[in-house]
């Protein structure tokens, strides 16, 4: 010991001896591990979804490996499989990231998407922005899990909640049971087949979706 430091002795990572190190004095800062690996964590994170999203786009997106992922990214199979469990959630993920900025105009945003507009107009309004939605991120949409699993998604139940909220503001008979008829245009799977097969436009999708706004809901209230 030197000038009553305590001493610690630690053994280098080459196995060739003893390290000794003094002690930190009480009080003193000392960088701690967790901190850098919380960065480590978010430097992951980030280029895990941004190398998912390159795939998701070049590829079909149903055909994308956790492999192929953790390659592009530069990542161990084991640091990405700590973070998801399959390509889907990694697609979910990606897909939360954009759709939080939707949820925002809706709740928050100016009429007709947000509130202050009969509820004709914001269901047509939402529609619009929903394909318009679907247009820059359909390959992440469908990269997701399709089917009953979708509907348990936070996004689902947020857009379910929306829409039946607009048809409760309306009057219409039966919100319940109407809300998810009219969520069902917007599913990743039929706008693939009107955009892609059937050839239709952004804006024809939305302009048809629309002319089933307002004939659904009357545009008398406000919502």
């Amino acid at each position: 010991m030197t000038n009553g430091d305590e001493v610690r002795t630690v053994r280098d990572i080459s196995g060739a001896g003893a390290v000794r190190r003094p002690a930190p004095r009480p009080g003193t800062r000392v960088p701690l591990a967790r901190s850098r690996q919380r960065a480590d964590a978010v430097r992951n994170r980030a280029q895990i979804l941004a190398a998912a999203e390159q795939l998701f786009t070049e590829r079909e997106p149903r055909s994308v490996t956790m492999d192929q992922i953790a390659k592009a990214a530069g990542v161990g199979r084991a640091t990405l499989y700590r973070r998801f469990p399959d390509p889907a959630s990694v697609a979910a993920a990606l897909l939360d990231e954009h759709e939080r900025i939707l949820q925002g105009r809706l709740a928050y945003g100016p009429p007709p998407l947000g509130p202050g507009a009969p509820p004709a107009q914001r269901l047509t309004a939402f529609y619009t922005a929903a394909v318009q939605h679907l247009e820059r991120h359909l390959p992440l949409a469908l990269g997701t899990r399709p089917g009953p699993a979708r509907f348990a998604g936070a996004t689902y139940g947020q857009w379910r909640a929306h829409v039946r909220g607009l048809l409760a503001a309306a009057g219409a008979a039966d919100p319940d049971a109407s809300v998810d008829v009219l969520l069902s245009p917007l599913a990743p799977e039929v706008y693939q087949f009107q955009r892609y097969t059937l050839g239709f436009a952004p804006e024809r999708i939305a302009e048809a979706l629309g002319r089933l706004a307002c004939g659904v809901l009357p545009d008398n209230r406000i919502g």
